[in-house]
């Protein structure tokens, strides 16, 4: 049986989906999930790229110790030592460093002849090496490069001291046969190849990354690169869960190990869901809401006789209990905090206060509370944007009715500590709601995307709404639960908001450690 090492990149290719965006405190838990779910590797993010995504990484590499974490870097000399001291506290830090090889890529947006690709890279390597114990070196748009370039890059990489060759499917445009030839031709024809452990990164853009992850595998790739819930650039990465579940179920056709543990798939999968905004559609492979539905009465009956007829993955495997302990109004602390434990989370006292006195404030409205609510509960605990001077909710009405206009009056305590109110119209409940908001809040604001949601099942569920906005011309996401749609808007709008405050004294306070340092 042949080991096959995880890298994880849903904090950086995943993050790089349209409109997702994780603050520091969201980027902390997904990585404690994914280190719980069992991933070797994890890419933290792209510490060049801002402060923001700077000091999300030097957080990660500090917290997490039983993977190993790394960062993405440009074949350049400050994008590495950027990455270095965001990594350097790491329990096993490593640096991913790319660089185009395509014929395309190398002619148009590098503006590089194929020996200055080689010598750059090699270049680049040798000055990682010097710091870094782990180098993966990329060959961006691989599937589209020349074999025989491959080949001599490749080489000389390892040279200068790569430890791991990626070579991905970087548009998507492979297909299996194609992309497994690549990693043959590779290991038949690299003189050194032995020296470094080969890896795949596969985008789905032709619906095939799983495909190709599973054919690269098979001839030789020791690495998988992916996502949760396959979310990434345009159509996203290879699912990693489908890509675990494959290797488990079909252990006849892939004879491989790896150190995930399945069981922590479904929670994962959640986590990330919620966070980016991203809701995982009702028939994805895994983990979708339908993937354990049998409609059909043919299905129903055979299922009912023998669970392998139409099920080849059940739900326990991806950590979907059937017999979930149900809490409702009379359930104590030690039930709730037996059932939290039971679900992953680790909660501080305080915060373990916090969430019991908002479990018993939903009891009161809802009979009986379900895994689902317990779990918005606990992440949006878990990731309160809390120590900064932020807008917080006092009062809101809506006045609304088929022959009325519609009319919100909101009530807000500002950053200053001041309590303003006013009042606004809108074309419907929820505009009215958001132009008063808006009204009350000094900075400029563009709502660009709403999407509401319900929490579980039945007329007592609770709403979830995601939004997406500019403030003050930074791009954000935000959330807000709550049983009432309005309510939940509301909410969503202000943690909007307040993670630009939020943003902006993390990065001040950095600076100020740089300046201090």
């Amino acid at each position: 049986m042949v080991h096959v090492n995880i890298f994880d990149t849903t904090l950086r290719d995943g993050e790089q989906s349209p409109g997702v965006n994780l603050n520091q405190l969201e980027k902390l838990e997904i990585a404690r999930q994914l280190e719980k779910f069992g991933v070797d590797i994890m890419e933290a993010g792209f510490p060049a790229s801002s402060q923001g995504d700077f000091e999300a990484v030097r957080a990660i590499a500090r917290s997490i110790k039983n993977s190993s974490v790394t960062g993405l870097a440009r074949a350049t000399k400050s994008d590495i030592d950027i990455a270095w001291d965001a990594l350097k506290d790491a329990a096993e830090p490593r640096l991913h460093v790319f660089l185009a090889t395509s014929p395309i890529h190398m002619k148009y947006k590098l503006f590089k002849t194929p020996e200055e690709v080689i010598q750059t890279s090699v270049d680049m390597v040798s000055y990682a090496k010097q710091r870094f114990p782990h180098i993966e070196w990329s060959a961006e748009d691989a599937s589209r490069s020349d074999l025989d370039f491959l080949v001599k890059i490749i080489t000389k990489v390892i040279d200068a001291g790569a430890t791991v060759i990626n070579l991905p499917d970087t548009v998507g445009y492979a297909t299996p046969a194609e992309y497994g030839y690549m990693f043959r031709y590779i290991r038949e024809n690299v003189p050194n190849i032995h020296k470094a452990s080969l890896s795949c990164h596969c985008h789905d853009d032709l619906g095939l990354a799983v495909a190709n992850t599973l054919a690269a595998i098979e001839n030789g790739v020791t690495q998988v690169e992916g996502t949760i819930n396959g979310i990434g650039e345009r159509a996203g990465n290879a699912s990693l869960e489908e890509v675990a579940v494959a290797l488990n179920i079909r252990k006849d056709k892939f004879p491989y190990t790896t150190n995930l543990v399945l069981k922590e798939i479904k929670r994962t999968s959640d986590l990330v869901s919620r966070f980016t905004g991203m809701i995982v559609p009702g028939n994805k492979a895994v983990v979708g809401k339908n993937a354990f539905a049998h409609e059909s009465g043919i299905h129903q009956d055979g299922v009912l006789k023998n669970t392998l007829t139409y099920e080849i993955i059940t739900p326990e495997m991806v950590g979907i209990q059937s017999n979930d302990l149900v809490l409702g109004k009379h359930s104590g602390r030690h039930a709730f905090k037996d059932k939290i434990e039971n679900m992953g989370f680790t909660l501080s006292a305080e915060k373990l206060q916090e969430a019991f006195t908002a479990f018993k404030q939903l009891t009161d409205r809802k009979k009986e509370v379900t895994d689902e609510d317990l779990f918005t509960i606990l992440t949006d605990i878990q990731t309160a944007v809390a120590d900064i001077k932020k807008y917080e909710l006092v009062a809101f009405q809506v006045h609304y009715g088929s022959a009325n206009l519609p009319t919100a009056t909101v009530a807000l305590n500002t950053p200053e500590g001041v309590r303003v109110e006013t009042a606004r119209t809108g074309s419907g409940s929820v505009e009215a709601l958001m132009n008063t908001l808006e009204a009350l809040i000094k900075e400029e604001i563009h709502l660009t995307d709403y999407k509401l949601n319900s929490v579980g099942q039945g007329r007592d569920a609770l709403a979830e709404v995601h939004v997406k906005m500019t403030v003050d011309g930074t791009q954000v996401s935000g959330r807000g639960s709550a049983q009432d749609v309005l309510e939940a808007s509301a909410k969503a709008f202000l943690n909007t908001v307040n993670r630009v405050l939020f943003n902006t004294k993390a990065v001040a306070q950095a600076q100020a450690e740089l300046a201090q340092a």
